[in-house]
């Protein structure tokens, strides 16, 4: 009896950690490297291509970045039924640090999003141009839309961060889409 029990025993422990071991490795984080491809994501220059392509005409993304840390950068055109819904995202994110999230979403003017009753504040960009603000703190995002060359712009920056990347930096990375592109 004392056998069967000690077997029994070392059996229910063997197999225990067994599926301890086994849960952990499972249920650990997949790299965003494997992730965000299996949603659709790519590199930047093909997802913008793409868009391009698709509405053969040039993008202009900005130069500049926030002043924050990214591990990762993906892009990602979305060709849904129609083209309502059709859209460029490019995302900006860090697996160290998750509140580091940036995302540019582009879409025809003509199918823009209105974000006109959300509006904090209003900036001028340097090409004329108005911005609009966006602090509202149930969307967990600081938006900053502008429209420029029929284009609908949408920055998002994760509010955890918005001390570091304010309205005035969000701006200035408006800005830098006017440099002239390098050719190299």
């Amino acid at each position: 009896m004392t056998k069967r029990i000690l077997i029994g025993l070392a059996l229910f422990t063997y197999v225990s950690t067994f599926n301890l071991v086994f849960a952990k490795d499972r249920d650990s984080p997949q790299p965003l490297e494997e992730f965000l491809p299996e949603i659709g994501y790519k590199t930047v220059e093909i997802a913008v291509k793409e868009f391009e392509h698709h509405y053969n005409k040039e993008l202009k993304l900005p130069l500049r970045v926030p002043p924050i840390s990214f591990t990762h950068h993906f892009g990602r055109f979305s060709d849904l039924e129609g083209e309502m819904n059709d859209q460029l995202e490019v995302v900006m994110i860090s697996d160290q640090l998750p509140q580091n999230h940036f995302k540019i979403k582009v879409r025809p003017v003509q199918h823009k999003m209105s974000f006109e009753k959300y509006k904090t504040d209003v900036f001028k960009l340097k090409n004329g141009s108005e911005a609009a603000f966006i602090e509202n703190p149930r969307i967990g995002f600081h938006l900053l839309v502008f429209e420029r060359d029929n284009w609908q712009y949408v920055f998002s920056i994760d509010r955890d961060v918005a001390d570091q990347v304010t309205a005035e930096v969000l701006i200035d990375i408006a800005n830098s889409i006017d440099y002239p592109k390098q050719k190299y």
